[in-house]
C-alpha cells in the first residue's frame, strides 16, 4: 500500500474549507497523459492555484494505474521545479464500486468519488458509507453524489438527468460522513450538453442554454450550510475551439456548454470544486488538427502534442483567473 502523503499529495479537506469561506472554486482537471499533466501544473503554478488532478476509471485503464501514480508524484516535484509548491490532490472521478475506490486509496490517491447516484437512495447511502469508512481510516477524503447528470464522458453514460432533491442532502451527508457532495442542477457530461431546441438565440446569434437551477443550490446551502458542494459536467464548450476544430476537418455539431458567467456565480457560493474535462479535450483537439492541416507532412508527436499542451495551459489559466477565482489561493 502507498500513502498519498509519501507522494507529496494532500487531501481536499482544508482546501475545501478555505474555498467555501473564500467564495471560489478549486479546479478539478481530468488527465490521462503527460502533456495534460504538464499543462495543468504549469497553469496552476503560474496562477498560484491549488488543483485537483482527476482520474476517471477509463483514464486509469488507459494510462496504467502505476504510471498515473508516478505522474502525480512527478507533478508535485514539477510544481516545485517551476517555482511554487502548490497543493495537489489526486482524485478518482466517478468511482462506481467499493473495490475501485479501495484500489485507488491503496495506490496513493488522496481523494475518491463514490458515485452511487444510479442506485436507490438507500443503496447509495450504504455504498457511500462503506467507502467513507475505509477512506477516512487512511486520511483520504470522499465525494458522494445525489442526483444524476445526463451525457457521456469516459465511462459515465446517462440518457436522462434528475435534479438533486434538497430535502435529501442533510440526511445523506449525516448518514454517510462524506466530505463533499456532487449535485445535479443542470450541468451535464460531454461537449453536447444541450440540444439546440433546448436553447434560445441571443442577439449575437449564439445558442444560450437554460440557466442552472440556482434555487436548488440555494436550498441545499440552507440545509447544509458551509458544506462543500461539487459541480460535474461544467465545461463551457468555447465556440472558438469548436470553430477551429471544424475548420480543420472536424465535424462537431450542436455543441453547447455551460456559460462561464453561471459558473462564476456558482463558484462564489458553496460550490468549491468544479470539474472541467471536455473543454480541455476541445483545446487539445483544436491545436492538433490545426497542426495537421497546416503541416500535413508532420509526424513528430512533439510537434503536435507540444502545441496541444500549450493551448491547454492557456485555457486552464483562463478558467482559474476568470471563472473559478482560485488564482493566488495556493
Amino acid at each position: 500500500m502507498v500513502s498519498y502523503k509519501e507522494l507529496g499529495l494532500v487531501n481536499s479537506k482544508d482546501l475545501f474549507q478555505k474555498a467555501v469561506k473564500g467564495g471560489y472554486a478549486i479546479p478539478a482537471f481530468n488527465f490521462n497523459n503527460l502533456e495534460q499533466m504538464q499543462a495543468i501544473i504549469a497553469a496552476c503554478v503560474e496562477t498560484k492555484s491549488p488543483v485537483i488532478l482527476q482520474v476517471s476509471s477509463g483514464a486509469r485503464k488507459y494510462a496504467n494505474q502505476t504510471l498515473l501514480r508516478f505522474l502525480a508524484q512527478g507533478a508535485v516535484e514539477y510544481a516545485k521545479e517551476l517555482g511554487y509548491a502548490i497543493p495537489i490532490v489526486l482524485h478518482l472521478d466517478h468511482g462506481d464500486t467499493f473495490e475501485l475506490c479501495k484500489s485507488c486509496i491503496d495506490s496513493g490517491f488522496s481523494s475518491v468519488m463514490i458515485d452511487g447516484s444510479h442506485l436507490s437512495y438507500e443503496k447509495n447511502i450504504e455504498l457511500t458509507k462503506q467507502v467513507v469508512e475505509y477512506a477516512h481510516a487512511h486520511g483520504v477524503t470522499v465525494e458522494g453524489e445525489l442526483g444524476v447528470l445526463a451525457g457521456i464522458e469516459d465511462d459515465v453514460v446517462a440518457e436522462h438527468s434528475s435534479y438533486t432533491h434538497p430535502e435529501e442532502v442533510e440526511d445523506f451527508v449525516k448518514k454517510t460522513g462524506v466530505d463533499s457532495l456532487a449535485i445535479s442542477i443542470g450541468t451535464s457530461h460531454g461537449a453536447n450538453k444541450f440540444k439546440p431546441e433546448q436553447c434560445t438565440l441571443n442577439a449575437d446569434g449564439v445558442l444560450v442554454p437554460p440557466p442552472l437551477k440556482f434555487d436548488i443550490l440555494e436550498e441545499i446551502e440552507k440545509r447544509i450550510p458551509g458544506f462543500p458542494i461539487v459541480l460535474h459536467g461544467a465545461s463551457s464548450v468555447p465556440a472558438e475551439l469548436v470553430k477551429t476544430i471544424n475548420a480543420n476537418g472536424g465535424k462537431m455539431k450542436d455543441t453547447v456548454g455551460i456559460p462561464e458567467e453561471q459558473l462564476r456565480r456558482a463558484a462564489s457560493s458553496a460550490v468549491c470544486k468544479i470539474n472541467i474535462d471536455s473543454d480541455g479535450r476541445l483545446a487539445m483537439t483544436a491545436a492538433v488538427r490545426k497542426v495537421f492541416v497546416e503541416n500535413p507532412g508532420e509526424f513528430d508527436p512533439r510537434k503536435y502534442l507540444g502545441p496541444a499542451r500549450d493551448q491547454l495551459k492557456v485555457l486552464y489559466k483562463h478558467k482559474i483567473n476568470n471563472v473559478l477565482g482560485s488564482a493566488d489561493k495556493a
